[in-house]
Parts: structure tokens; sequence; C-alpha cells
């Protein structure tokens, strides 16, 4: 047998009861050894670039983007890497959605609608305008909003539609548009973990009136905290800037005419970003190749849901590399106990967020003074009836991940991932009662 075979290629030519009759190894929690050989790679991945920039930074003493050209640099240059007319770059992808929000007249008395499966942010910028967040329930297999539910929470009181683009994936842009269009809402796509995504060969965030995005410390684009806001919208664009910028205007037709906050970016932030950018684009196949490959190996796995991706998706960032753990195929063994037993293998999962329309901060928000003046009484009683995501309820107890940086490695440690996960269900028994 050639030598150039790939191991499944080998594994083909076994006899399928052969293959059936020999026994997985014995998990780590077991006795066993680790699945996982070796450290999965490091992150971020940095060296001579950034530090050649910072220092360029500090010798510099223009460390404020007001006298530095790095941060108009970087705006200019994510412009043209995403196909966006304009970018803002903020401190954080909360400053980018906050002002995005600011920008376009979200305020008291307006209703928002966004998906429950999300990083806290995205409702915290809702309630820190003082409007009403409305949960959409989400799509189990896609992990995404679900846009079939979209339109039946609109109401008269809607001003914006907030699709997440979760974990590199890209929510259904073609059901999603149409619904916002038809009732002439603007669309804020939070991109914060999808960088160089695509839907249909157009970079994720240039459908919406804006598109956000994050360049915290874990992001596939990082500088340890940072955001920008991108658009196509000439008017809008401004409003972001001076939402961003304490209602500072750089055009005379927006100076002094609106309020805000301030959300910079700073050079130093912006120097790391460019240097992190020129690696993006081969990070981001790799992860995208060993992604597909290891799909290909968990699908063979009874009770392991892989993320779907929409038919418009692509291109999928793979931020974090999501699949559905079904206990039931493994022998009733909790999630918990099956991340455990993962970790023992020298491969460390994340479970994803919590129910999000639950979160006990929200409850005390519409319960306050100034919630229970705007709004009635009768909406604020209704609002947990309205907001009950019983699909997304099911997500938050099944889902299981593993880090962007897992995926930047060998072909091997995907192999050694599947091992891992094979080994685990063969003992699950074993596992549940030890």
């Amino acid at each position: 047998m050639s030598s150039n075979l790939t191991r499944r290629q080998i594994l083909a030519a076994i006899p399928a009861a052969a293959v059936a009759a020999a026994p997985a190894s014995k998990p780590a929690m077991l006795g066993g050894t680790p699945a996982k050989q070796g450290r999965f790679p490091k992150w971020p991945v940095a060296g001579q670039p950034e530090e050649q920039a910072l220092i360029e930074v500090v010798r510099s003493g223009q460390w404020f983007q007001g006298n530095g050209k790095l941060v108009k640099k970087f705006e200019a240059e994510y412009a043209q890497l995403t196909g966006a007319k304009y970018c803002i770059a903020t401190s954080s992808g909360t400053g980018a959605l906050h002002s995005s929000l600011g920008a376009l007249g979200i305020g008291a008395g307006d209703e928002v609608i966004l998906p429950p499966y999300t990083f806290v942010a995205t409702v915290n910028v809702v309630l820190l305008l003082n409007a009403l967040p409305i949960f959409v329930d989400s799509d189990l297999e896609s992990m995404q909003i679900d846009p079939g539910k979209v339109e039946a929470a609109i109401t008269d009181r809607t001003a914006a539609i907030i699709p997440v683009h979760y974990s590199g994936n890209v929510a259904d842009l073609d059901r999603l548009l149409p619904v916002a269009a038809k009732r002439k809402l603007p669309v804020i796509e939070d991109t914060c973990q999808s960088h160089l995504s695509e839907w249909r060969g157009r970079k994720a965030g240039t459908y919406g009136a804006t598109g956000c995005f994050s360049f915290q410390a874990s992001k596939n684009l990082n500088c340890g905290e940072g955001g920008a806001i991108i658009s196509n919208d000439d008017d809008l664009i401004e409003k972001c800037y001076a939402f961003h910028y304490n209602g500072s205007g750089r055009k005379p037709k927006w100076v002094d005419t609106l309020h805000g906050t301030k959300y910079l970016m700073t050079e130093f932030q912006a120097a790391i970003l460019l240097a992190q950018m020129a690696r993006l684009e081969e990070q981001t196949r790799t992860r995208e190749a060993n992604a597909r490959y290891l799909t290909s190996l968990l699908k063979e796995i009874p009770g392991i849901g892989t993320q779907k991706i929409y038919e418009g998706c692509t291109r999928h960032a793979y931020h974090v590399y999501k699949f559905r753990y079904l206990k039931e195929q493994f022998a009733g063994m909790p999630r918990e106990r099956f991340v455990k037993a993962m970790s023992a293998e020298g491969v460390s999962c994340v479970t994803g967020y919590d129910e999000l329309n639950k979160r006990r901060h929200i409850k005390n928000v519409l319960a306050s003074r100034g919630y229970r003046r705007i709004y009635s009484k009768k909406v604020l009683d209704a609002w947990e009836e309205r907001n009950r995501c019983p699909v997304n309820d099911q997500l938050c107890t099944q889902a299981v991940g593993f880090t962007q940086n897992m995926l930047l490695g060998p072909r091997s440690d995907m192999d050694q991932i599947a091992d891992a996960v094979r080994k685990i269900q063969a003992h699950a028994g074993e596992l549940a009662k030890a």
C-alpha cells in the first residue's frame, strides 16, 4: 500500500467489521494516554512587526489619533479590506455598536430586535440608550437568529434589527434583509466575530446600514481591545463619527448637532492592527481548511451536531468552531462531564453563552424607575413572555466549541480532536459513572 495514502483512505480499505471491532483506546480520565500530543498554537501570534510598530509609535510621541496618522491609515486599509466605502476605528466592538445605534437616533421608547445567543454587549448597548431589547429565538442548527421569526416580532415601535454573525458564521441575510427593507428598518450587522466572513462573495458587515467589528484579544484580528464601524452611507458614517467623539462632527454640517460619548482608538492599537492584518488572510485560510477537515471527521460521530452553514455564507471565519453535544448518544453523560473529559485529553472546550434573554440585569433595568416612566406597565409586564426563546434554551444546554487558535495548527491536530471525541463516546458509560 502506498505511503502517500491518507489515514481516511487507509481506514476505508479496512473491512468495516474490523474497524467496528477495534476497541477505542482508554480515555485519559480512566487512566489512558491523552489524545492530544503537545499543545495547540498560542494566541496571539506576534513578532518583530508588532514590536517595531509599537516602538515607532512610542518614539514618535504621537500616541493619540488627533496628532497621529496610524488610526487614519488603519481605517483606510480596513475599509479597502472589507470593500466598504468608509471605516471609523473605535475603542471596542461595544463602542462600534453603541455609536451605530446612537447615530441612528435609537432611544427611549424604541424597540431593537436581536438574537439571544450572543455576547452581552449586544443587548447592553440597547439598554444604554433606554431602548427595549426584543429577542428573537435562535435557529438550533446554525446557532444564528431564526430569520423566520423576525417579522412576527416587529411592531410600530421597532427601530432597528441587529443580526449577529456568531462564531465567524453569517446569519441568513437573504431572508433577514427583505424583512427589514419591507418595514424600512435599518440593519446593524454585529460582525464582531466575523472578520473576512462573506455572504455571497461579499464581506459580512457591508450589507447593513453599518457593520460593527471587535478587535478584542480573542478575536481573529486583535489589538487587545478595539473596534470598527464600516458603512457605505455618507451621512450615517459622519453621525457615527460624531457620536464616538463626544458629538464632535468633522464636517461643518455635523458640528455641535449630536450628543455622544468617547470611543476613540489609540495609535498603539492601530499600529498593532496594521501588523496583524498582514497575517489575517493566511490564518483565515488555515482555519477554513482545518475546520472543513474537522467537520468531515465529526460528522461521522453520532451525537455531534456540527454547525449549519447557510448556502449564502461563502466564507466562514471560524472565530469559534461550534457544534452541539447530544448527550443521548453519549450514554446520557452531562455536557459538563464531556467537557471535563475532553480537557483531560488535552482538548479544551468552551460551552458558549447562557440564555441572554433571562439575564438578571435586564430584568433589573426593566424594573428601574426610568424604564417604568418610559414604558407602560402593560408593556413591561408582557416583556418576559414576549421574549421567551425555547429553542435557544435548548441550544444553551448543547453548545460546545473550540477556540480559533486550535484551528491554526497542522491537520494532525484535527485528527487528535476527533480521536478524543471517539474515545469519550466509546467509554461514555464508564465516564458518566466515574
